[in-house]
Order: structure tokens, then C-alpha cells, then sequence
């Protein structure tokens, strides 16, 4: 298959810059990537896409930088919620910082059944991609956890302190923030240790397994997932063990594909698949685990480094709707419309399903650095066409152009 020219040829020239800068030859840094010499070459003369994002997080890491440092991906001046978001993101950061439960908490804290409806809105505005109210309710909400956990409902505390780190390390991870959606994940981690409960530490390490993969740490992402799976599965009549054993198996599919190995990818997927045949749709733990949500994570597996045909093919089949969450159903308009990218003559339907993602969760794509290349692929081809005002229009807003 002939190499897909970058849509944004800047992309190349940033990182033969940074590349230089560090005084290395092409040869030192693809070993530092694990790509060849001939890909990082192409990519570097913007002859070759590096607008994956798993391509381009492996020569972020090569480089020592973040990948939206390649991408330049700004949020836009107008988007004032996706910059309240990022904001927030550092409250919740020195938040998690401050919650040590090996240290002693200070001050006092509302009633734990007052808590309880605190992490459930988080959970509920991270399901609507409200990130900035999600990040605006956590600081607060996490440290009130940490006191009560030297109370007496100690245990609940734990298990509500749990729920509330997973989600601050979700949002995170949305914000393109993977090193403090990891330390969500070791804050989940610890709260369900605390807890002694299996199935918890099972949801802690599914945080952090999804962390992991983000931050570009694959096999890292597998390992974790892969070794809780399997410690789970002797508590699988536990209430929740099911779904979060669907979830690791997921994880490992996504960081199996990222380490470029997607026979063991679709293996995995199938796991999950045959398991949510049985859960059927469920809400355990704000996981949604079922038949909808393995198909969602199909698709953007598939979009990767598998086959956009078969991508297009599972979200014919799909019903989004089936999974009334936001937060999932704009990774399946999103993905789709990847998909439909890397295929002849679908670019109307492309736009369509990228403007529903858009309208769901605006501060979610336009923070997208994976939506971000679609929307230059497209719209260097719409203007060697007729039409494009819908993606001229999505393109302005994302300060594309």
C-alpha cells in the first residue's frame, strides 16, 4: 500500500526540528520510536501521514514531547469551555497530589451520603462530556473523600474515593493528560487495596491500564490489564466482576494493537465480545460493558492499523443510541467518520458523523488531535473538490486553518 501524504506537511518539519535540535541522526531516534528508518524519514519529508495517534505519541516519546508539540492542535481562543477544562485539570491534578492516604487528611467533610451524589454527578457530567463541570467538582469532592476515609464509614469512604479517582482519571485522560490520569489510576489503585476488594482492584487497574496506553506505554497498558484479568477471573461471581473483566479484556485488544500486534488484538476483542453476549447491555460501575461498547472499541481499533472497511462494517451494525452516554457515542461518530475517511467517496458521510461528534462533545473534538487529522485529510481534499463549507466550518472552529 502506497504511503498516504501528510495532510499537514508542518507535522514533518517539527519533528526533523526537534530532532535536530537534539543533535540526532535519523537512525538514533527511530531506535528510540521502534519505527524504521525509511517511515521516519517519509514522515520527516511529509510524504508519509504520521496523524495515527499511536504513530505519533511513539515519536513524541522518542522526541521527549508531548505529541500536540508535533500536531500543534491549539484549542480555539473561542472554545472557552476546553480551556476551562484544561484549567480545571490542574486543580484536580494538585488535588491528587494532596490526597495521600498514607498521610493524615485535615478539615472536615459533608455526610458520606452527600458524598456519594457528589460522585455520582462527577460520574454523570463525564457521561455528558461536561469536562468542565467534572473538573470544576473533583478537587473538592477528592479531598472530602480522603477525610473520611479515617472515619467511620472508612469503607465507603474508600469505595466512593475509588469510583472518583476512576473518573478524574478518565476526564484527564480525555484532556490529552495521560501522566495525571496515571496518578488517578495509583490513587484508585490504593483506595481499592485499602479495600481488599477484588473486583476494585480489578476497576483500578483497568484506570490505569487505559492510562498507560494513552501516555504511548504499551506494553506496560497490557501488562497490567492482562495480569488483573487474570486474577479476576477466580471472583467472577462477585457483582461487577463480569463488566470489569469485559474491560480489561478491551484494554488489552487496544494496547495490543498499539504494539502493532492485531491478530492478538482481534483475539482479545473476541473475548470481550463472546462475554458481553452473556452480561448483555450493562451500567455496573459506569463501565456500560456490553455488546454496544465492545463494538464502539472495535471500531476505533480497527481504524488504526486494521481495516476501515471493517470499521464502517461493525458501525453499520451498531446502534449508538443502544448506549445513551455521550461520553462512548462521540468515539463511535468520531472513529466512524476516520474510517470513512481512509475509504473512496465517503467524505460526505465522513463530515456528517465528525459534526455529530462535534455537537455531542465540543470540547472532546476539538481537543482531539485524532480528529484534528482527519479534518486536514479531508479538507485538502474538499478543496481540489466542490463543497466543504460544513468542514470549512468545523475547520475554523478548530483553528485548522
Amino acid at each position: 500500500m502506497t504511503p498516504r501524504p501528510s495532510p499537514d506537511p508542518g507535522i514533518g518539519g517539527r519533528i526533523r526540528a526537534r530532532r535536530l535540535t537534539r543533535g540526532w541522526s535519523v537512525r538514533f531516534a527511530v531506535s528510540r520510536a521502534g519505527l524504521s528508518h525509511a517511515t521516519w524519514s517519509r514522515i520527516e519529508r511529509g510524504l508519509q501521514a504520521a496523524d495515527n495517534r499511536f504513530t505519533l505519541a511513539g515519536i513524541a516519546e522518542a522526541l521527549e514531547c508531548s505529541p500536540a508539540d508535533l500536531a500543534e492542535a491549539p484549542v480555539p481562543t473561542a472554545d472557552r469551555a476546553a480551556l476551562a477544562a484544561v484549567a480545571g485539570a490542574a486543580a484536580v491534578r494538585r488535588a491528587l497530589i494532596d490526597i495521600d492516604l498514607s498521610e493524615p487528611a485535615e478539615g472536615c467533610a459533608p455526610p458520606l451520603d452527600d458524598l456519594a451524589r457528589s460522585v455520582d454527578l462527577a460520574e454523570s457530567l463525564l457521561q455528558a462530556c461536561d469536562y468542565v463541570g467534572v473538573t470544576r467538582l473533583l478537587p473538592g469532592l477528592l479531598r472530602e473523600l480522603h477525610v473520611e476515609t479515617a472515619g467511620p464509614g472508612a469503607q465507603r469512604a474508600l469505595r466512593l474515593l475509588c469510583a472518583a479517582t476512576s473518573t478524574a482519571s478518565s476526564v484527564l485522560r480525555i484532556l490529552g493528560l495521560p501522566a495525571d490520569a496515571w496518578l488517578a489510576g495509583e490513587r484508585c489503585r490504593e483506595a481499592a487495596d485499602s479495600c481488599g476488594d477484588p473486583v476494585l482492584q480489578g476497576y483500578a487497574a483497568y484506570a490505569r491500564a487505559n492510562a498507560a496506553t494513552e501516555a504511548g506505554s504499551f506494553q506496560r497498558g497490557l501488562t497490567l490489564a492482562e495480569r488483573a484479568a487474570g486474577e479476576l477471573q477466580r471472583h467472577l461471581a462477585r457483582p461487577g466482576a463480569a463488566e470489569v473483566l469485559g474491560c480489561l479484556h478491551l484494554v488489552c485488544a487496544l494496547a495490543s494493537q498499539c504494539g502493532g500486534r492485531l491478530d492478538e488484538s482481534r483475539a482479545w476483542s473476541a473475548e470481550a465480545a463472546a462475554l458481553a453476549r452473556r452480561t448483555g447491555e450493562t451500567s455496573s460501575k459506569g463501565l456500560y460493558f456490553g455488546p454496544t461498547n465492545v463494538d464502539f472499541w472495535r471500531i476505533s481499533i480497527e481504524v488504526e492499523d486494521g481495516d476501515p472497511g471493517y470499521a464502517v462494517e461493525i458501525a453499520r451494525r451498531t446502534t449508538p443510541g443502544a448506549l445513551p452516554i455521550g461520553f462512548r457515542q462521540v468515539y463511535y461518530y468520531a472513529d466512524t467518520a476516520r474510517a470513512l475517511a481512509s475509504l473512496r467517496n465517503r467524505d460526505r458521510e465522513a463530515i456528517r458523523l465528525l459534526l455529530a461528534a462535534e455537537r455531542i462533545a465540543p470540547q472532546h473534538v476539538h481537543r482531539s488531535t485524532d480528529v484534528w487529522g482527519t479534518v486536514q485529510t479531508l479538507l485538502d481534499r474538499s478543496r481540489r473538490q466542490s463543497g466543504g463549507t460544513e468542514l470549512r466550518g468545523l475547520s475554523a472552529r478548530m483553528q485548522a486553518v
